[in-house]
């Protein structure tokens, strides 16, 4: 395939080269736009908040800002991280057109800053019915290993990731309660 031709078939977002933060989270690399990351800190205190869905690990204090930390093993369903010597927090800023969000992003270890040339990013392959990819940007061909480019703002938009949340709720509560003919309604979140 030409590269022209890979370039016509790989979204307008990836069609330049650009520069990536990569990072290891289980057996996989991630790489997100260097754009959207703040900071990398050490992993520290964080204080749970009940009633959360189990990817949200709790909030830390940034420099007098709270900021959810997302726990990206448990919110691709891989179930919670084990904190070890290198994990670390990447502190991300996700932008809507209706507003700023920071959100701290638990990771095992963070890689390097990587310039990924638009000819060694593939679109994402059709995994089929029922799979979600759409948090996917473009799979990126480096030495023998994909890297999975992350689309942050679907990613990590905080409303998205309450909704998936309230989805499951309702559903685990439809399962719960199939005798209760009374529509089941998520607690105001706060």
């Amino acid at each position: 395939m030409s590269t022209d031709a890979r370039n016509e078939s790989v979204p307008s977002s990836l069609a330049a080269s650009g520069q990536y933060l990569t990072f290891v989270l289980g057996d996989g690399v991630f790489a997100i736009d260097i754009s959207a990351v703040r900071e990398i800190i050490q992993y520290g205190q964080i204080t749970g908040v009940p009633l959360m869905p189990a990817y949200i690990r709790g909030v830390i204090n940034l420099r007098g800002a709270v900021v959810p930390v997302i726990d990206l093993n448990a919110r691709f369903g891989k179930g919670a991280m084990n904190v070890g010597r290198r994990t670390c927090i990447v502190i991300i800023e996700v932008e809507t057109s209706e507003e700023r969000q920071v959100i701290g992003l638990m990771v095992d270890s963070v890689s390097a800053v990587l310039n990924i040339p638009a000819a060694e990013v593939e679109p994402v392959p059709s995994f089929g019915v029922g799979v979600r990819a759409e948090f996917i940007q473009g799979m990126a061909r480096l030495k023998h290993r994909f890297v999975i480019i992350l689309d942050v703002l679907r990613t990590f938009e905080l409303r998205e990731l309450e909704g998936a949340d309230w989805q499951a709720h309702g559903a685990a509560a439809a399962d719960v309660g199939a005798d209760d003919q009374s529509p089941a309604a998520p607690a105001a979140a706060h």
